[in-house]
């Protein structure tokens, strides 16, 4: 049996994607609405306040095209955590007008590909700051999932772990390259949901996704191993700017 990569786990994420029934949602009285209004805002600041003692993050976004029109994003120390937060915002009557296109469950994750593999990351303040971020409040985020591809020769699970820490080695030249510019938040998904890897990359500028992608995509990790999902771009929400998205539409 090959040798599997050690790896080391921090904050459990949702994303929790939601596209809008406007017809549902304008048939509901304007005071109606406003009541709905009112109680997302109220669970928002519930799922904000993890943050003022460092025991969690929360982050919103409209998404762009077609496959949804928000997205809910939940890091938590435990997946209960997550668990609850799903039951409470399907309890709100802003529920009862959306429904919930994708979702994806995973964990921070960072590998001994390119830590030393004594490290113990949560007693390093910098680790630990990898392994349990506080989400970047940039204008853009997006997110997709990806897998390490297993087929014929170009099956990364049967490479040996220094050729594989060589690979990650080089790819991760390039991520710190464009650091400056996008934060990426890694996240391993390997039984907990359909592909291998979450990826969430933040940015003030959403050409940085396209330029950092095609760079990485042009490197032998990628090239040869890499497979991609969906990719989600989304702008970043206030509690202003979701008001206000929603309250365009009581009229």
């Amino acid at each position: 049996m090959n040798q599997a990569v050690k790896t080391y786990e921090g904050w459990f994420a949702y994303h929790d994607f939601r596209r809008i029934d406007w017809n549902k949602w304008k048939s509901i009285s304007t005071s109606g609405r406003q009541e709905i209004i009112l109680e997302l805002l109220d669970a928002i600041a519930e799922f904000s306040s993890v943050e003022n003692n460092n025991e969690g993050s929360f982050g919103q976004y409209a998404i762009l095209g077609h496959k949804a029109d928000l997205l809910f994003l939940h890091l938590r120390p435990n997946i209960d955590e997550l668990n609850d937060i799903k039951t409470k915002f399907n309890k709100l009557g802003f529920a009862g007008v959306t429904s919930n296109p994708y979702s994806y469950l995973s964990v921070v994750e960072l590998s001994s590909y390119t830590i030393d593999p004594d490290t113990d990351p949560l007693s390093d303040p910098a680790f630990r700051e990898r392994l349990q971020p506080i989400l970047p409040k940039t204008q853009y985020t997006c997110f997709y999932p990806m897998n390490k591809r297993r087929l014929g020769e170009d099956n990364w699970y049967r490479l040996s772990v220094d050729e594989r820490k060589k690979m990650m080695k080089s790819h991760g030249v390039i991520g710190r390259y464009y650091s400056e510019k996008v934060r990426q938040i890694i996240m391993g998904s390997i039984g907990l949901d359909d592909w291998e890897w979450g990826v969430s990359l933040f940015s003030d500028d959403p050409l940085y996704f396209k330029k950092l992608i095609t760079e990485m995509r042009f490197d032998e990790v990628s090239a040869r191993f890499g497979e991609f999902g969906s990719f989600y771009v989304g702008c970043r929400l206030t509690n202003e700017g979701l008001t206000s998205l929603l309250s365009d539409n009581i009229k």
